[in-house]
Order: structure tokens, then sequence, then C-alpha cells
């Protein structure tokens, strides 16, 4: 083999890999859809680091999918595990419900400052407080002075058995919704600001959005990461090839199904199974999240199409009955939430007070991780920026309270 044409194999690779992995891309800023500029300028105040450019890791971080992998498997490059106490809530449909609720750490940056804050997060799908991103962003703010309580998603605890007929999912609202009676009945002084992660993006806006509950009065705000707003739009788009979303979708049935197994002595106990109409076999054989759906969940919980299911668990259908600040996060180069689902929140952000939708260029789905040439720095962009708003919604409140006692 000529020396020419290792040298020409060689040169190709290396155009594939840049082409991949997007080196010719720049940090960009940024890009905001608002009405309320008085809001977004008490965000920018409190937050200047969303003035400058996000700077992705230089070799690979302008790939999304690159970012959404390294997310998925590696979690961030510094994962502590923040020491806290899990609290464990009995539930009227005989589910055990469980949050971790996490102190500020001693010796912590602002000392005990923020100590009536507490930043209330929401994983993604599949996800816990025991997940690396969470743990990173547990820590960073405990180490900032902050107390964090994290929901775990029904089901997805190695080590807490299910005890009612269910398991999480998409649009089931029910359970933060007792986290944070629970909370606010052991902190009733505290102020509340919720943070979101993809699936957990959706059931804090939908829960805000909803009439039914008594929300706490001291929720002060909310922040939505990389949530796809329209669960029958995405199904559409994650079941094409295109982008490797098919790979994607086979990953979250696989995950999703396999909760559904592991806890198959209660979740398919013959009794459910009968007065659900499940089929075990075609739980089993699903081989997308939709024929999950229909096997599983839709049954469970008692609707009679597909589309209802979705329906019902996207917030976008909901978005116009939110009255409390909130903040939308999203990447464009988000492989499982592709740009067409972004349109409905652009929309909403620019016809709505105390609203801002905040669009990225790069950081994929969940990844956002920051600084260096190969290696990132250990706390990702994300979560400097999700700390720096807690100060938006607290200079909020704070205005407010000023003219209610003016």
């Amino acid at each position: 083999m000529s020396t020419a044409f290792l040298l020409f194999a060689f040169a190709l690779i290396l155009c594939v890999l840049f082409r991949i992995l997007n080196v010719n891309s720049q940090p960009q800023k940024p890009v905001f859809y608002y009405c309320d500029s008085s809001f977004l300028n008490k965000i920018l105040k409190s937050a200047p680091i969303l003035e400058e450019p996000y700077i992705p890791t230089r070799l690979w971080g302008f790939s999304g999918h690159v970012q959404t992998i390294l997310y998925s498997f590696l979690g961030r490059t510094c994962c502590p595990w923040p020491v806290g106490e899990r609290l464990f809530i009995p539930l009227l449909d005989k589910t055990t419900l469980t949050y971790d609720l996490f102190h500020p750490t001693a010796g912590s940056i602002n000392d005990g400052k923020y100590k009536d804050v507490t930043l209330i997060v929401v994983p993604g799908i599949c996800n816990t407080s025991e997940s690396d991103y969470i743990r990173t962003f547990v820590n960073y703010a405990q180490n900032n002075g902050y107390r964090c309580a994290v929901l775990n998603h029904v089901g997805v605890l190695p080590n807490v058995p299910v005890t009612g007929r269910r398991i999480f999912t998409y649009g089931y609202t029910a359970d933060l919704d007792a986290m944070l009676v629970h909370l606010a009945g052991r902190y009733p002084k505290t102020k509340m600001i919720a943070f979101g992660y993809s699936m957990g993006g959706n059931l804090i806006t939908k829960y805000l959005a909803e009439s039914h509950y008594k929300k706490p009065e001291n929720l002060l705000g909310a922040v939505s990461v990389c949530q796809p707003y329209d669960a029958n739009a995405a199904t559409d788009w994650l079941l094409h090839w295109q982008n490797f979303r098919r790979f994607y979708l086979y990953a979250m049935t696989e995950a999703i199904k396999g909760v559904v197994m592991k806890h198959r002595r209660i979740l398919l106990a013959d009794d459910v199974k009968q007065k659900c109409s499940l089929n075990e076999r075609e739980i089993i054989s699903a081989a997308t999240l939709p024929e999950l759906d229909d096997a599983y969940t839709r049954k469970v919980y008692n609707f009679s199409t597909l589309e209802e299911l979705y329906r019902w668990s996207s917030c976008v259908y909901y978005l116009d009955n939110i009255k409390t600040p909130i903040i939308f996060i999203n990447a464009k180069d988000d492989p499982l939430v592709p740009e067409p689902l972004l349109e409905p929140v652009r929309k909403f952000a620019q016809k709505r007070q105390e609203v801002v939708y905040m669009e990225l260029e790069h950081g994929g789905h969940l990844g956002f991780f920051e600084g260096g040439l190969f290696y990132p720095n250990p706390i990702a962009w994300l979560d400097r920026v999700s700390l720096a708003l807690v100060g938006a919604f607290l200079l909020t409140h704070k205005d407010e309270t000023k003219v209610v006692r003016s």
C-alpha cells in the first residue's frame, strides 16, 4: 500500500471527523425570545454570563451528538456524591414516593446566606438524585449555599421497591405536587425555585399550568431545560432514522421497559393485567416508545388512544395557563429535540410577561460541556447558568414585595 494512498485515507478520515464534530463552528451567545424586557433585564443583571458566548469543548463540543452521548454514558467529568437524607411519602394509590434533601455544605461560598432558598430538581427520564448530572449540580448548589430537593421518579431507584401499581410517566404531575406539599410543610418559609431537565422540564411546566393543584405561594419561578414540549410531535420525529434519532428512541424504550420488567411482580401481577387489559408479551416485544406506551402506559393511566395520552402529557397544550415566572432553555443541535419542536415555545415567550426562552446554537441534549481542548471543565455551562438564574427570580420577587409594601 503506497504512502500516498495512506496519506489520502488519513486526510479523508480527518475531513469526515471534522465534519461530524462540526469543528469549524464558533462559540455563540444565547438568543432570547421574550416580550417582557424588564424580566429579561433582571435575568441579565443576575446572570451576566448569558451575555457572553457559550464556549463548548473545542474538539468535540460543537457536535450535539457527542455532547448528548457523553452526557448519557459518562455523565460529568467530576461527579461527587453529595450527602443528604431520603424522605418517603406514602401516597393514596399505595405508591411510595421518595425525594432526596440536600442541605448547604458547611463553609459554603455564601455561608448560609440562602438558607431559605430551596432548589426543586426534577430529573429527566429514568433519572434520579443518583444520576451523575444531578449529583454534580446538587453538589455545586450546596457549595454555593443552597438547599436542594430532588424528586426520584417512581420505580427508578435501584434500592427502593415499587409498592403501588404504577411507575412514573411523562405527564403525571401528582408526584411533583406531593413532594412540594411535603416540602412546604417542612420548610414553610423557604423560597422555592424549580429546575426540570428534559422530561422533568415538561412535568414542571405542566404542573405550573394545571389549575387543580394549590401551588405553594413561595414557589417563585422555574427553569425548564431541553424538553420537547409536544409528545405527539416529538414521537413522529424520533421514529425517523434521520440524524440517528431512532437509536435514541430505542435507548429510551429499553430504559423504561427495564424499569417495568424490574418490578414486573408488582406492575404485571395477574390482577393488574386483568384490570388494565395488559399483555405481558406485547410489553416485552415493544420495539419503540409508542409501542411500549400503547401496550402499557396508556392502559395503566386509563387512556383510550395513544394520541390522547400524549396530548394529556404534553405541556404545550397548557402553556397559556402558566402564571409563574419561567425560563426555557434548549439547544438547536439537540438530536432528541429537533428545531421544529421549538417553535411553540418561541411564540409563547414572545407574548407572555415573565417568560423568557433561551436558545443556544450548541449543547446537545443536557450536555452543555464547556471549556478545554479535549477535557471539559468539571462544572458545565448549564450548572453555572442555573445558579445565576436563581438570582433573577429572587430579584423579581424582591421587587414585587417592594411594590406590595408601597
